[in-house]
């Protein structure tokens, strides 16, 4: 890695899972970095691959069924072909994830303090006692109130935004370098949402943690993100700053995702979802994988889409897209459709 403050990079990724109705592609030659105190989205529908991907830098893939080839650089180290002994110590201390769901991530026969506790210990030369003293602090820094009470807690005794928290304090209390937040999330009410989005902020700041966060809300990507990686049938099709993927989106996949976002102030009754259904993975389109469903496809010449994978190309200095549209035509889309914000 030439850029110091790169902290992590993904190069060529593909994971393969072997099934008895065939080969589920669920990555398909995907790449990305992350710096320090950085946060890297990772949008797109159900069975797009993003959180594979993130399983998969974590070296959380391990069975027989699976396979697994690129790079995934991690301070500089190959994780890849690294020993998994070698992967599991790093995984909890310097890098770690939040679950979707914290209730089956946590073990309902332990109370919250010993998991906490067991986490520091994994990784540290440290007394029961004192693991304890660090899962409490970790506790209050989230934000979890009458610790001494909560401590002693049952992850059934908690709410959905406690549970959250005590998922967070877990993957933060190593104090990693990274962090994958695997939908952080779902299934809470906008108000608990928004407190944990601020969590999350405060204490990357605090740590300087890099984050790789993934979404299916483009809300939250506003609201926390530096960079937006859009993927779609197991592959990227969509790399930006985050910026420019609300105000200068090029392909169209990203065009149906932010038109399927709820406006406070729009007139419609019903929103734009994107029509048809995502592919299957044991079976991918030829050439471009949202070509089954895109409402431009016609507008290129020679079936082009239907039958050519396009590359994944610069459109400016921080920004590729995956699309045979020309830029011409792309502009003119966006300013007929009003998409992003056209000059």
């Amino acid at each position: 890695m030439t850029n110091p403050n790169v902290i992590l990079e993904v190069k060529n990724l593909n994971v393969e899972f072997t099934t008895d109705d065939g080969v589920v592609h669920a990555v398909n030659d995907v790449s990305y970095t992350v710096e320090r105190g950085k946060t890297l989205a990772i949008v797109g529908e159900s069975g797009s691959g993003k959180s594979v991907s993130s399983l998969a830098v974590m070296g959380l893939l391990t069975g027989a069924n699976s396979k697994i080839s690129g790079e995934v650089y991690f301070n500089g180290n190959e994780l890849i072909a690294a020993d998994p002994e070698a992967v599991r110590k790093l995984r909890g201390d310097e890098m770690a994830m939040i679950f979707q769901d914290p209730l089956s991530a946590l073990h309902p026969y332990y109370t919250i303090g010993d998991q906490l506790a067991e986490a520091v210990r994994v990784h540290n030369d440290v007394s029961e006692t004192q693991a304890l003293e660090r899962a409490a602090e970790m506790l209050a820094k989230v934000g979890i109130p009458d610790v001494d009470q909560r401590i002693d807690d049952y992850p059934h005794q908690l709410s959905g935004g406690m549970r959250q928290r005590v998922m967070i304090a877990m993957a933060l209390i190593n104090g990693p370098e990274l962090l994958i937040a695997d939908e952080p999330t779902t299934a809470l009410d906008v108000t608990v949402q928004a407190q944990i989005l601020d969590l999350l902020r405060e204490l990357q700041k605090e740590f300087g943690t890099a984050i790789v966060l993934i979404t299916h809300d483009l809300g939250v990507v506003a609201d926390l993100a530096d960079e937006v990686l859009v993927m779609y049938g197991g592959s990227a099709v969509e790399h930006a700053p985050v910026r420019e993927i609300f105000y200068s989106p090029q392909m169209p996949y990203t065009w149906g995702l932010l038109a399927s976002i709820p406006q406070i102030s729009a007139k419609k009754e019903q929103l734009d979802p994107i029509p048809g259904s995502p592919p299957s993975l044991l079976n991918l389109p030829k050439g471009c994988v949202f070509a089954p469903r895109c409402t431009f496809k016609d507008q290129v010449a020679d079936h082009a889409c239907a039958n050519t994978f396009p590359e994944l190309l610069a459109v400016s200095p921080d920004h590729e897209a995956r699309c045979h549209l020309s830029e011409t035509q792309r502009n003119t889309i966006r300013a007929e459709r009003k998409i992003g914000k056209v000059n």
